[in-house]
């Protein structure tokens, strides 16, 4: 059986040929929408994973949008100095000659910049690959073995956006000591984000919650791909997990402004960045998931069953609106700048929204339990 090839734009997804590779299956013509809350139903149930289908994707409304626009503008700076940090850590700690693999698909713009800066600053060119992993199923198996197949493992580095209370990078962890233990490659499970406000991992610009734009939309701002699928009846052990791509959600496209814009920002953030990195390589960047204590505080005292239904900070608060059934919203600061959309879209959805003083996280979004 021959091995399955990388995607490209504009073929698949709306990012140039050379910004990134999609190790992916493309399932553009299969119906795999249900709607949000019969889909919420069955995976709560167990009669479903959340992987198998995909949630309708919420399209905005023009006030929405303008929301969207208006926070590009206002964080493109602070975006753009967490991926030059990110970016510059990584460089100092692994060489320039790293591959980056993104996980798709809320790390691929951030995989994108950080090549675009590593470009800008040094010159080299990175290659970036997107990869799916599933939380309970693990990282593309198949997808792995392209990447060694052609790379040295050890040099890969895998990228994402921000960490909530910290699954994904365990489940990375475990799925890639899990591959190694098969007799598989070696891969570093050292997981780079622009934000890691759950304390989980020890590459990351930044700590603070801060809203990172490509969070406010789904496909929209992500090359116009779905998120990852993997369904048994459609995805064969030896294809790469699969996605879509909504060529019919073009003209609502702003995936490639949110790269100009972060990306014209790199001049006003490169005079600092050296001694960011400096601090950072100097701190004590261990771990410590004070962000999963956080998370099982709140569990208890809302009397939620699971942690699964409790997902922290603005990009998760940001997802559990666009694509779950959120319960409610709890907030530090009702007023901080950064929630301006977290309060748009509760109120689009009827949510109610509620302040905790002594949150540890800028904001949290409940799941509803249902029965």
């Amino acid at each position: 059986m021959n091995a399955p090839t990388p995607l490209y734009g504009p073929d698949f997804g709306s990012y140039s040929p050379d910004e990134v590779a999609w190790l992916l299956t493309d399932l553009s013509d299969v119906d795999l929408e249900a709607d949000i809350e019969i889909r919420e139903r069955a995976i709560q149930a167990g009669t479903a994973h959340y992987a198998e289908s995909l949630p309708i994707e919420f399209q905005p409304d023009e006030r929405y949008r303008a929301l969207f626009d208006t926070v590009l503008a206002e964080t493109a700076g602070t975006l753009a100095a967490a991926v030059a940090a990110v970016t510059e850590l990584v460089i100092a700690e692994r060489g320039e000659n790293v591959v980056l693999a993104s996980l798709a698909r809320a790390g691929t713009p951030v995989g994108i910049l950080m090549r675009r800066w590593a470009r800008y600053r040094h010159g080299i060119e990175l290659p970036h690959y997107a990869v799916s992993i599933v939380r309970d199923r693990g990282i593309d198996r198949t997808a792995m073995d392209h990447l060694a197949a052609h790379h040295d493992p050890a040099s890969v580095v895998f990228v994402d956006g921000w960490t909530g209370k910290g699954a994904i990078a365990r489940e990375l962890t475990a799925a890639l000591d899990e591959t190694a233990a098969a007799g598989g490659p070696r891969f570093n499970p050292d997981l780079a984000v622009l934000a890691d406000p759950g304390h989980c991992v020890r590459t990351y610009g930044t700590r603070d919650d801060f809203l990172i734009a490509s969070a406010c939309l789904n496909s929209t701002v992500s090359g116009l791909v779905s998120r990852t699928v993997l369904n048994a009846d459609l995805i064969g052990p030896n294809d790469f997990h699969g996605a879509k791509f909504y060529r019919e959600l073009s003209g609502a496209d702003v995936s490639n402004r949110l790269l100009d814009t972060v990306s014209a920002a790199f001049g006003d953030v490169a005079g600092g960045v050296d001694d960011t990195v400096a601090d950072l390589v100097a701190t004590d960047r261990t771990p410590t998931w004070s962000g999963w204590r956080s998370v099982e505080d709140i569990r208890a005292r809302y009397g939620i069953t699971t942690a699964n239904f409790v997902k922290p900070g603005v990009g998760e608060t940001t997802r559990v609106l666009l694509r779950r059934v959120p319960w409610r919203i709890l907030v530090r600061d009702p007023d901080a700048p950064e929630l301006h959309h977290i309060h748009a879209l509760a109120e689009s959805r009827g949510v109610p929204v509620e302040v905790v003083d002594d949150l540890a996280y800028s904001c949290m979004g409940l799941i509803r339990e249902l029965e």
